[in-house]
């Protein structure tokens, strides 16, 4: 069935009928679950700063125009302040992804709304590194806050992260 809407989205684009495209992208993100929050746990120790990295390799949704699926490696980078996010649960959300048609942009902006409002960490930074597509890579980067709170990858999280201007 997946493949029949695709394949209609697609046609219909060849065929210049953009209602009809638009129709047949609406189906699939018309399948929308509702998004649970990602379970927490208390910070073992809140009173020490330091940054938690979690990449999950395998995850996919679909194009929200073609209906193809899409690949991407999500990196979750965080510095937690109170709690701290349980795995499990986390790799449940980001599933819940699967069958629904987002486009990158949004969705690694979404991810990191949820994940902020589940643990309200210090800083926390989403890279979605999306798999090429028509001959092109898109990594996108949202953060929290949003004047960046990250150094660059691989360098431990600045001091000052929270108040500087860019």
């Amino acid at each position: 069935m997946k493949k029949a809407r695709a394949k209609t989205a697609k046609t219909a684009r060849a065929a210049g009928d953009p209602e009809r495209a638009r129709r047949a992208a609406a189906s699939v993100r018309r399948r929308t679950p509702k998004v649970a929050p990602v379970d927490t746990f208390p910070n073992p120790n809140p009173a020490r700063e330091y940054r938690i990295d979690i990449t999950s390799p395998e995850w996919t949704a679909l194009c929200p125009i073609t209906g193809q699926p899409d690949f991407a490696t999500i990196r979750i980078t965080y510095v937690p302040q109170e709690r701290c996010l349980e795995l499990k649960s986390l790799k449940l959300y980001l599933h819940s992804f699967r069958d629904r048609g987002v486009f990158h942009e949004a969705v690694t902006n979404e991810i990191l709304d949820h994940l902020v409002a589940s643990c309200a960490p210090r800083r926390m930074r989403i890279i979605g590194d999306f798999r090429v597509r028509g001959g092109i890579n898109t990594v996108v980067v949202a953060e929290h806050p949003a004047l960046g709170g990250f150094a660059r990858e691989g360098e431990p999280p600045r001091a000052d992260a929270g108040g500087s201007e860019r």
